[in-house]
């Protein structure tokens, strides 16, 4: 059951976890374990208050943010407004003009030639952006694959010119509010909380509650490409349900595989396809996992969606063990749906 399988990981591997599995929309198995946050210091300083985890707590989906991105970018494709084999040129020309073999879709499965990633915390705030839009090619355009932030950065940036709005608008008005996804969307950096302090699961210690974990999307205000999403385990399932089923904009084209060179995987726009990091034994699934330890793996050959949020990086990131518990939950949820 998903409560021992959290329980045994808790808090040797993950300060706090939520997993749901759904078995054709149907809620098969939930659970949540642990403490939001547990630590005052990288010492592993026990805090003086440790809220309980719960099935709505919310946590920073880091990377599974990168669906989001592809979703209203699929969203503006069906609109006409972009064009997945136009050069990204044609939306950056100043940092693109260039460049013009670039494609989007060359972004989505990167396959650009961009570095993996361009920190930016010593630039002044207003040339941030710019800066990572600006990043050398590196790499043959066209493969081998090389996971980059840097390329969902600037794909972020290519729906705000393609759409008239900031990223964190689009995502609520082209995904989060049609999906009914009440909980879930950007935080930006210094704005209001948008949830209850005590729902939230607290990453890094330097880091306030409810602050994006990664560092180049903190730099640049807590919205980005390819990070600062947060969610809650029941919203992240409806996420997931909605592209199994294809109610979002071109999901056939999100999910089906590209030819994509030296990956330990395959590869659809924005989304892995049986990455043996998180799908376990569900080994044509889809998907996404996060460095906070989130992952979101949907399998529509078992009609199942499955769902483990963490915050692995509390106190301090880098301990073992998350890739196994990904897998002991997807391995469960593939025992939930085989039984007689």
């Amino acid at each position: 059951m998903l409560a021992d399988i959290l329980a045994a990981a808790t808090p040797s591997v993950i300060p706090s976890a939520v997993a749901v599995i759904a078995v054709d929309g149907e809620i098969a198995d939930a659970a949540a374990a642990g403490e939001l946050v547990r630590y005052t210091d990288h010492d592993g300083t026990l805090a003086p208050t440790r809220p309980p985890a719960r099935r709505d707590s919310v946590f920073d989906l880091a990377s599974v943010s990168k669906l989001f991105t592809t979703a209203v970018i699929l969203s503006l494709v069906s609109q006409d407004r972009l064009d997945l084999d136009a050069p990204v040129a044609a939306w950056l020309p100043d940092h693109y003009g260039d460049r013009t073999h670039i494609t989007l879709r060359h972004l989505l499965t990167h396959t650009a030639g961009l570095q993996p990633t361009h920190r930016v915390d010593g630039v002044p705030p207003a040339d941030r952006l710019d800066t990572i839009l600006a990043t050398p090619i590196t790499s043959p355009v066209g493969g081998p694959y090389l996971y980059t932030d840097v390329g969902m950065i600037t794909v972020g940036r290519i729906a705000e010119v393609a759409g008239g709005a900031p990223l964190d608008t689009l995502v609520r008005d082209l995904v989060t509010t049609p999906l009914g996804l009440l909980d879930t969307g950007y935080r930006r950096i210094g704005a209001p909380p948008s949830h209850d302090p005590a729902r939230i699961a607290k990453t890094e210690c330097h880091r306030a509650i409810g602050e994006v974990h990664d560092e180049t999307a903190h730099s640049l205000g807590g919205v980005a490409g390819h990070a600062g999403v947060f969610s809650t385990a029941d919203d992240l399932i409806r996420f997931g349900e909605a592209l199994r089923l294809g109610l979002l904009p071109l999901t056939d084209e999100m999910t089906r595989e590209h030819p994509v060179q030296d990956a330990a995987f395959r590869h659809g726009l924005g989304v892995r396809i049986g990455d043996p990091g998180i799908v376990g034994p569900l080994t044509d699934a889809y998907g996404h996992s996060g460095f906070t330890g989130t992952s979101l793996v949907v399998d529509p050959a078992h009609k199942l969606t499955v769902v483990l949020l963490t915050n692995a990086v509390h106190p301090v990131r880098g301990r073992p063990g998350i890739r196994e518990l990904r897998e002991a939950v997807s391995a469960e949820a593939l025992r939930i749906v085989s039984r007689p």
